[in-house]
């Protein structure tokens, strides 16, 4: 097995790790997001909200690692537009990693709270409003708008290098701007954070990522383009 091989397939079981981290993370997240999150750990969720913040460390990884994987193949044919999507999925990993901090203090309230150490709900309300609020525009900034945009760039170069299939590429430069646009109908409250006609929109995406993940552990790249590429 050559080493571009190997490549497309720890690119690929990263783009399936990062997508089943993704769903657990928020799904675990449930308890301390609700109106009473601070009973989470008195309700005997702690390990359910900690299991979900190492899922999401589990995303930051995968997604640093599908970006640092990906460039050397990406900037043969463009290496400013590479070096952007580099950064933007960087950018889309800090805001992940944001977000956790937000849950794990949301966490650690609770756990003072059911020690007795916090009485005063009113002013624990007004804590976990503030870090709840913080999460979710983490989650807005990060895996709507940062995904929107380095997605569409590393898609594009994907499509002029022709790597992979090029009606795939381009299926991801049209899911990128759906989840942007995902991010900007829910920015100005036109669409719930988790309703489902948002997740209508931001889904196709997820199911780009997972058909280049199966692309590329199962064909892996174009070998005649691959050759092409370097040849330049």
């Amino acid at each position: 097995m050559t080493r571009d091989r190997m490549n497309g397939m720890i690119i690929g079981v990263f783009y399936i790790v990062a997508a089943i981290t993704s769903i657990i993370a928020v799904v675990l997240y449930q308890p301390v997001l609700s109106e009473q999150w601070y009973m989470t750990v008195a309700n005997g969720h702690e390990t359910k909200v900690l299991v979900g913040a190492i899922n999401d460390l589990l995303l930051v990884v995968t997604a640093i690692g599908t970006a640092v994987m990906f460039f050397p193949y990406l900037r043969g044919w463009n290496e400013h537009i590479a070096l952007g999507y580099l950064c933007l999925r960087f950018m889309e990993a800090v805001f992940i990693a944001i977000g956790i901090v937000s849950i794990l203090g949301l966490w650690s309230i609770s756990i003072q709270y059911e020690a007795g150490n916090f009485t005063n709900v009113d002013n624990l309300s007004s804590i976990g409003f503030m870090l709840q609020s913080l999460y979710r525009w983490t989650t807005l900034l990060g895996p709507n708008f940062m995904l929107g945009l380095n997605t569409v760039l590393y898609s594009y170069l994907l499509f002029r290098t022709a790597i992979v299939p090029k009606p795939l590429a381009l299926f991801g430069m049209i899911t990128a701007l759906m989840v942007f646009l995902a991010g900007l109908l829910e920015m100005f409250g036109l669409v719930e954070p988790y309703s489902t006609v948002k997740g209508l929109i931001a889904l196709p995406v997820g199911v780009y990522e997972i058909s280049l993940a199966f692309w590329l552990i199962v064909k892996g790249f174009y070998k005649e383009k691959l050759r092409a590429l370097k040849a330049k």
